[in-house]
């Protein structure tokens, strides 16, 4: 479950860059700092963790953000609900400890200058506060162990503008050459694995299905158009799982799969995402690269196996021409083929750019010629439009944690 979130990260990096310029490995440069903080202090390993992962996903909400928002550059970013947001999503998450606060109050001040103009926060929200401050000004990435000095003295200055007095002389009491050193970009995987206890979970356990609804949710805030259709997928995968009598285990597996299928398309441009015409030669290979950023992120991550088969198969056609392999039926197992055949059910239902919402019956004749045509598994398509037609122009809900 660590490595999953960690991996995570990377579409941090992309949001943050794409929409409020920050660097590469932010995220976990702050979770880094934090997690350093809080071993100083002696936490726990709960309190680590939960520490550690709030400071990573401290920037959670800003797809969702920029969805309501159209972000316009970082200082027209309005704080309340981007930390609203964020700490709302985080909750999802089954952390042994209490984290109300920690996101909501990142960008609080003790000064009552924060954007809910409060005096008093949880103190791990002052710290991922810090941490954030610092790097965003100074790209810690880049800094060298020569220029330490010049840094500590900035970070003293921040002492009464920003987050808190005890904040920052936390951060300057761990701040040192070799801190610095083990944030650079070619040392912060290592240093995060060092500082971190494993968070370990059972497939079967419903913390495997609220990190995934966490997942889907931030994937699918990337466009207004698929602002449902990752969550969506999912839910008809568990639903699917229960029609053929899946173990939990196994509607758990399929679940994560789902939910991790189109994560690449945190990395597509939302002017093709978003494109109402026609895609030219270049934005499809642009859109078809999504499978490709899913492969390479997911292989990160040990020991998902068939859960990384099936999130990476969902374009694959029967026939062999689909993409990015052209595998052909022989190489498709069952689930691959069901996660294909939901992923397309989804998208000529929902709303896109080039075609409006559509109702369960006018979906069916399009999977019906797709099958008819040798691209997906009629079986399925079969039971899609038996199992699908009660919830025409609806959405299913979410598995039962």
């Amino acid at each position: 479950m660590d490595s999953l979130c960690i991996m995570f990260s990377k579409a941090f990096d992309i949001i943050e860059a794409e929409l409020a310029g920050a660097s590469e490995y932010h995220s976990l440069r702050v979770a880094a700092l934090c997690a350093k903080m809080g071993k100083k202090t002696g936490y726990d390993d709960d309190s680590l963790l939960a520490l550690f992962f709030c400071a990573l996903f401290h920037d959670n909400a800003l797809t969702e953000y920029n969805l309501t928002h159209r972000l316009g550059g970082y200082k027209k970013i309005d704080l309340k609900p981007h930390c609203e947001y964020g700490q709302r999503n985080v909750e999802w998450l089954p952390f042994k400890k209490n984290i109300d606060g920690y996101i909501l109050h990142h960008h609080s001040c003790e000064n009552g200058k924060g954007p809910f103009k409060v005096r008093e926060f949880p103190h791990e929200a002052a710290l991922i506060g810090a941490a954030d401050m610092i790097d965003v000004m100074n790209n810690l990435r880049r800094i060298s162990p020569n220029e330490l000095g010049k840094l500590r003295n900035k970070i003293a200055a921040c002492i009464g503008k920003f987050s808190t007095k005890s904040a920052f002389e936390k951060l300057l009491d761990i701040m040192d050459g070799e801190t610095l050193e083990s944030l650079r970009d070619e040392n912060i995987h290592i240093t995060v694995r060092q500082l971190t206890p494993p968070w370990k979970t059972q497939m079967e356990d419903e913390s495997v299905l609220r990190l995934a609804r966490f997942i889907a949710h931030i994937i699918d805030c990337k466009s207004k158009f698929t602002r449902k259709h990752t969550e969506q997928i999912a839910n008809r995968a568990w639903f699917m799982g229960g029609y053929y009598n899946y173990t939990r285990e196994e509607k758990t597996k399929l679940y994560l799969s789902a939910a991790l299928h189109d994560i690449g398309k945190i990395a597509t441009p939302l002017q093709v995402l978003e494109k109402p015409d026609k895609l030219d030669k270049e934005e499809y290979r642009i859109i078809m690269d999504h499978v490709r950023h899913t492969h390479d992120w997911l292989s990160e991550v040990e020991g998902l196996g068939e859960i990384h088969r099936w999130a990476c198969e969902h374009h694959e056609k029967l026939d062999g021409t689909g993409y990015p392999l052209k595998k052909s039926d022989v190489e498709l197992d069952f689930n691959s083929r069901l996660l294909a055949c939901i992923d397309i059910y989804q998208a000529v239902c929902e709303e896109r750019p080039y075609h409006p919402a559509r109702s369960h019956d006018e979906t069916m004749p399009i999977l019906y010629d797709m099958a008819e045509k040798g691209f997906i598994d009629r079986k399925i398509v079969k039971d899609l439009d038996e199992v699908m037609a009660a919830y025409s122009m609806r959405d299913l809900p979410l598995p039962s944690l």
